[in-house]
């Protein structure tokens, strides 16, 4: 059973000064210090703007071996009112350096508005366009939909065949789907609080490794703590890992 836990990005001011970071490391190195505690860690800079090969190649290099991260789709192929006709910007995306990541390279997220809603043959089409290999190296998919018009069969029945992950999201005003669709899963908890140490209480954590463990049974399963106090994010996970650890 592989569960991974992990965050979203690695360069946030609020994780310094003895939150999450020591006080004295400097910032080139944040991301050699939190792959070290953490399983898995979202690439947020690819959803805002492509990135260069080197980039992708210093990040592999900086963290240790059986890491993996996952990658943020590009907003202005996820943000568009017809997926389907992303065709040239998707090319684009996936010629940017992805493949130096190596077998570091996990589940690419696309996340969409809240307001897109669920339209059958567009997500099929969209799906359609996805490569499922870069460079002779496998790619797994994830998608977060929060529209409560994607709470449906349809849409579960088109991301189960394509293999596609339908992420499960806690977030207030979204919809939560708690379907495995994929050869793995997909967790994205953003309903952290400052009031407890870890985000969530711990009952909610074990809430959360409840749930990891079950789809665990069933393949690769990827949990991350990002949104809602961002500063507790860093906290949240490693809790959860530790709680999932206790009970192996």
């Amino acid at each position: 059973m592989t569960i991974r836990t992990g965050i979203g990005g690695w360069t946030y001011p609020e994780w310094r000064k003895g939150v999450f970071y020591p006080e004295d490391l400097v910032q080139k190195r944040e991301l050699e210090w939190a792959s070290r505690r953490l399983g898995t860690i979202e690439i947020n800079g690819t959803y805002h703007s492509l990135q260069k090969p080197e980039s992708f190649r210093k990040w592999r290099e900086a963290t240790p071996e059986g890491f993996v991260f996952a990658v943020k789709g590009s907003s202005y192929i996820s943000n568009r009112k017809v997926l389907a006709d992303t065709g040239e910007a998707m090319k684009r995306f996936f010629a940017q350096g992805l493949d130096e990541l190596g077998d570091k390279l996990g589940p690419i997220l696309w996340q969409l508005m809240a307001t897109k809603r669920f339209e059958a043959n567009d997500v099929a089409a969209f799906f359609d366009l996805l490569p499922r290999q870069l460079n002779g190296q496998p790619l797994r998919y994830a998608i977060e939909a929060g529209h409560e018009s994607f709470d449906c069969p349809e849409f579960l029945e088109i991301a189960r065949k394509a293999n596609v992950a339908v992420v499960y999201l806690e977030q207030e005003g979204r919809a939560c789907i708690a379907e495995r669709t994929a050869d793995f899963a997909y967790l994205r908890c953003k309903s952290l609080v400052s009031a407890e140490p870890t985000g969530y209480s711990p009952q909610d954590i074990e809430r959360i490794a409840g749930l990891c463990r079950e789809w665990g049974q069933q393949g690769e399963v990827f949990a991350f703590m990002i949104n809602g106090a961002k500063e507790r994010a860093p906290a949240a996970a490693m809790a959860l890992a530790d709680r999932l650890e206790a009970n192996r």
